[in-house]
């Protein structure tokens, strides 16, 4: 039970390092002061979000399992992440995208070893949004944006079992779903450098609900380059064919914008 509980723990961190979120891009001021030829505005934006995880967890056709562990608890599972955003400005118009990869690893022995001396637990997490956005209002020190646009998951989890009468054995459970997601964001200077930023979406789709909400102040070094700290949270609840992950991820994010 102990490596089932692992592998599942893995397969929620995998998702919660999207973190959805996946929505940084709200979390760059606006570039209007960089604008091309064309009148287009560009910002690539990668990430790190620290976030802890709760909720519950079925996979492999097993019941489902309590999750509750801080960021600091699941940081030794991490074997690899790719967080970044990015956003496209025409005027009142926006187009902005978020992509993220997660592999996470675990192992642990059996009792007895009689089926398996150990078990190795991988999970991989592809989280991408793309969406539009037009800003319903905009002034010299900001704008809010209504923004619209779908969010697709994709989570694979594979246990492999070492020594014993399992020697070799490997299963694999895993899904893919989409969400609509509809919302605000938008951003506001208290002086040229210091503004404070955020979102709030929501939506629904292959899960039942899909939420996402942040805060932060930015602080913008010149027309290239700015920084945002903040917290954020996200929520989703989805289930199939007994596969579920009905969790809330928040935590503490931190972001680097660069403009051009």
């Amino acid at each position: 039970m102990k490596a089932i509980y692992i592998a599942t723990v893995c397969a929620a961190l995998a998702i919660a390092s999207p973190v959805r979120t996946a929505d940084i891009t709200p979390l760059t001021p606006d570039a209007k002061q960089v604008e091309s030829s064309s009148g287009w505005t560009f910002t690539v934006a990668p990430y790190f979000w620290a976030a802890g995880i709760s909720g519950d967890t079925a996979q492999f056709g097993l019941p489902e399992v309590h999750m509750d562990a801080d960021f600091s608890d699941l940081l030794s599972n991490l074997d690899f992440a790719f967080m970044a955003a990015g956003e496209a400005r025409y005027d009142r118009f926006s187009i902005f995208g978020d992509v993220i990869y997660t592999k996470l690893g675990a192992d642990a022995s059996t009792p007895a070893g009689i089926l398996a001396d150990s078990v190795d637990v991988t999970s991989k997490t592809f989280a991408g949004l793309l969406g539009v956005g037009y800003s319903v209002l905009e002034s010299p020190s900001g704008h809010l944006d209504i923004v619209g646009g779908i969010r697709v998951w994709s989570v694979d989890t594979t246990i492999g079992f070492n020594g014993g009468l399992l020697d070799g054995v490997e299963g694999d459970d895993g899904d893919t779903w989409v969400d609509g997601i509809a919302g605000f964001r938008g951003n506001y200077f208290f002086t040229p450098e210091i503004y404070m930023t955020g979102w709030g979406l929501v939506g629904a789709g292959g899960a039942d609900i899909d939420w996402d909400v942040a805060l932060a102040l930015g602080y913008k070094f010149n027309e290239t380059v700015s920084a945002v700290a903040g917290y954020r949270a996200l929520g989703v609840n989805y289930s199939n064919d007994g596969f579920v992950f009905d969790a809330v991820q928040q935590g503490p994010i931190v972001g680097l914008a660069i403009h051009f």
